[in-house]
């Protein structure tokens, strides 16, 4: 179960971080809007768990990231809006994002740079010298090396999510989404992402790329 109490905490030590010392208005509605969306019923993965741990990753990757506050608040917002039966979540996250950060006192420059990560958790694919985006892209996947049984409650949260497809196009549709993610020539970006996770992540995702096809 997650501590809202230490999230609504963590929010506003980030948002205070992202803006001018003693401006903006009090972070505390803004979390408490956060936590509502990350709690919606249709969610089964992408939770208050699924936001802890990003947040826990992101922390774990800091020393990599040029603006740690930009990518701790790209982490709040990249899921913010998720509806699974739409495929524009990351744009209207990102929306979102834009406007309430503005709203929040975020300087222009860092209200941009949080979009631009939360939209490119569409590809995970940043570029060789995105240092944000490196971390907030590690952090949102290092869920592919888990553990086994780790592993299986991620791929069964995921179904659940999308219980409204029928079996054989789930299938087809999650084993397109696999293979993309093992076409990528890295997974992980920072060096202790491509250390620690590449490998079992990889080994992951070949295993559930057998099991879809069995």
């Amino acid at each position: 179960m997650a501590d809202l109490d230490a999230l609504r905490a963590r929010f506003a030590h980030t948002l205070r971080a992202a803006r001018e010392p003693g401006e903006g208005p009090d972070p505390a509605p803004y979390a408490d809007r956060l936590l509502t969306r990350w709690q919606e019923p249709q969610r089964h993965y992408h939770t208050l768990t699924h936001l802890t741990a990003v947040l826990d990753h992101v922390d774990a990757l800091e020393r990599y990231a040029a603006d740690p506050a930009a990518v701790r608040l790209a982490a709040w917002f990249h899921d913010a809006v998720y509806l699974p039966d739409r495929s524009e979540n990351e744009e209207r996250s990102a929306r979102l994002a834009e406007r309430a950060l503005a709203e929040a006192g975020v300087p222009d420059a860092r209200t941009a740079e949080v979009a631009r990560l939360v939209r490119l958790t569409v590809t995970h694919d940043p570029a060789d010298d995105d240092r944000d985006g490196q971390v907030l892209c590690d952090a949102d996947l290092a869920i592919l090396a888990a553990p086994p049984s780790a592993y299986a409650a991620y791929t069964a949260a995921v179904r659940a999510e999308y219980h409204f497809v029928p079996t054989d196009a789930f299938r087809t549709g999650r084993a397109a989404v696999l293979r993309q993610l093992l076409d990528l020539p890295r997974l992980f970006r920072t060096p202790y992402g491509a250390a620690e996770w590449e490998a079992t992540a990889r080994y992951n995702l070949r295993g559930e790329l057998e099991l879809l096809a069995s």
